[in-house]
């Protein structure tokens, strides 16, 4: 640096951003942060999908009134994310754009300012925003961290983790174990003839057979003919009680996300079947639909209403047609005992203050 370098013009230094390099790349940085369950599988079982399935479906197929920006495609992909990571989040321009990753500004624990990433197909791309432009919808806060959500694998790691294991297992025995492998003695013979024969019988329907000279197996004893039998290589998998323990594992999931169990017996009959549709709707779907209402409500600055339970026909049918039955007896019998109107709106009244 010289004298005349002072009266040289400083030019400012370039500014560099880090950019994902690719959608891909996102994803799956999003996905290995998101992930639930103690060892990050648990998630990818049939248990926990089909489970979310019911959730999806469910809420995209609630009625919303007040609102034509919560459609049933982002019903369903906000399902998904409550599910799968306890929160989503939208960015409300003239339509609800979804984001894949937030920064969050708070004061006296409410987000005041975000900085979302939104997906693109070349690479995501931030913006900043007041908390006024999102809707943020997140399920099982916590006081300590009001303003996140947590899904419901991650309140139940260790039942994810359990479930995790006992699937990941079965996966290995049944790809690397020697199923229907056997160990089959016969007479002992020619080293050629024995060879011929073991290459005879090698990958049958994808089984080995290890062929066994009895002379080898009885020492050359007498008659080696005699109490010999196929051994099986098999794991046997029933004295690991892996079966009930599978089946309790994915009860846990299912309990975890609202689900009865009884609803994937294999016995199961109707009336079970509709209890269990009744109790996911009125009692898990329906307080998180309530809770996206007010958020909509607070953000887009109208009544917004989102209804579960009628669509999925989440309700007591026959309790309904009893009731009514049971209304047109007594009017009828109220008739024929020359009651008039309004004498039995008095007495249904004087039941109703008396319950």
């Amino acid at each position: 640096m010289g004298l005349l370098s002072f009266f040289t013009r400083k030019t400012d230094p370039v500014e560099t951003r880090a950019v994902q390099p690719g959608y891909t790349s996102a994803l799956m940085a999003a996905r290995e942060a998101w992930i639930s369950g103690g060892s990050g599988l648990a998630e990818l079982t049939g248990a926990v999908q089909a489970s979310v399935s019911l959730w999806e479906s469910g809420l995209s197929l609630a009625d919303v009134t007040g609102t034509d920006l919560l459609d049933r495609r982002s019903m369903a992909l906000c399902a998904r994310a409550l599910a799968l990571r306890g929160e989503c989040l939208f960015l409300i321009r003239d339509r609800l754009i979804p984001a894949t990753d937030w920064d969050i500004s708070t004061r006296y624990g409410q987000p005041r300012a975000y900085r979302v990433g939104l997906p693109e197909v070349g690479g995501g791309r931030s913006e900043t925003v007041l908390a006024g432009e999102v809707l943020h919808f997140r399920i099982g806060c916590d006081a300590v961290t009001p303003w996140a959500g947590t899904a419901p694998l991650a309140r139940a790691k260790l039942s994810a983790s359990l479930l995790d294991e006992i699937t990941t297992a079965l996966r290995d025995v049944f790809r690397d174990a020697p199923i229907g492998s056997q160990i089959v003695p016969v007479p002992e013979g020619a080293a050629e003839d024995m060879a011929l024969m073991r290459r005879s019988f090698r990958g049958n329907r994808g089984a080995a057979l290890v062929i066994e000279g009895v002379a080898q197996a009885t020492a050359a004893g007498m008659n080696p003919n005699i109490g010999q039998s196929p051994d099986q290589l098999s794991p046997q998998i029933d004295k690991t009680l892996a079966d009930k323990l599978l089946t309790e594992a994915k009860g846990e999931i299912y309990n975890v996300f609202g689900i009865l169990p009884g609803l994937t017996n294999p016995a199961t009959t109707g009336p079970l079947v509709r209890e269990a549709q009744r109790h996911l709707a009125q009692l898990v779907l329906q307080p998180i639909a309530n809770l996206m209402a007010e958020e909509a409500a607070e953000k887009l600055g109208a009544t917004v209403a989102i209804d579960v339970v009628r669509p999925m026909q989440a309700y007591d049918h026959g309790g309904k047609a009893r009731a009514v039955a049971t209304m047109l007896q007594a009017m009828a019998q109220a008739k024929e005992a020359g009651l008039d109107a309004a004498t039995v709106k008095d007495a249904l009244q004087f039941i109703d203050w008396a319950e």
